[in-house]
């Protein structure tokens, strides 16, 4: 129970109280005269009564502060001022974040846009993105050209999961083109081997050439 629920209720008492004694000395007048008992039931009366008036001035200055609003002190004042202006900063960053954030993705899904339209008139053009996003499986470590046996490459695999023999690799050169296609022929615990599927021009492979899964 709150303080509000128990001064309303000590009143009430005390209300009750002090009606129970003036009935009673009203009795007691009619019957006999005025004793010394009567007086001090008087005197209780009167006591019973500024006790009441006394609650009655403390419950109302209890109710001022939800009546009139409790004064907030002015160091309290600045710190909801300032905590109110981060508030304010915080949501207009965020609301420019947000803005910059909505504006990159409508310059990306433009630009893919104009992206696919060229492709659709350019197959060339679709091929090299292809060669450009494909996954980088392995690197050239060595390139052998034996006029016995022909030219094969050593390969650095970076995927073992997917390079497997007979895969069918592609060196991918300043990564929108395929310089040569190599078939997997053998795959080691340190690497594998991968054999041209077409002959060596002048433009070798060379140690550190990216290996990919050629496009379709």
């Amino acid at each position: 129970m709150d303080t509000m629920k128990i001064l309303l209720g000590a009143i009430a008492a005390l209300l009750l109280a002090s009606i129970i004694v003036s009935w009673q000395g009203v009795n007691r007048d009619k019957e006999n005269p005025t004793t010394s008992q009567d007086l001090a039931l008087l005197k209780e009366q009167n006591e019973l009564l500024k006790e009441n008036q006394r609650l009655k001035e403390q419950l109302e200055n209890s109710r001022k502060p939800e009546s009139q609003g409790a004064a907030i002190p002015p160091s309290q004042q600045d710190a909801i001022e300032a905590y109110q202006q981060q508030l304010a900063e915080q949501q207009a960053a965020e609301a420019r974040r947000q803005a910059e954030e909505d504006a990159k993705l409508k310059r990306d899904e433009e630009g893919l846009i104009a992206q696919m339209k060229l492709e659709r008139q350019d197959e060339e053009l679709r091929r090299a993105r292809l060669i450009s996003q494909a996954l980088l499986v392995g690197r050239v470590t060595d390139y052998a050209d034996n006029p016995e046996v022909g030219g094969f490459i050593t390969i650095d695999v970076l995927k073992p999961e997917l390079v497997q023999k007979g895969s069918i690799l592609g060196i991918r050169r300043n990564n929108t083109g395929i310089l040569y296609q190599f078939e997997v022929s053998d795959v080691y615990p340190e690497g594998a081997i991968a054999n041209p599927l077409t002959a060596i021009g002048d433009i070798k492979p060379e140690k550190g050439d990216e290996l990919i899964f050629p496009p379709h």
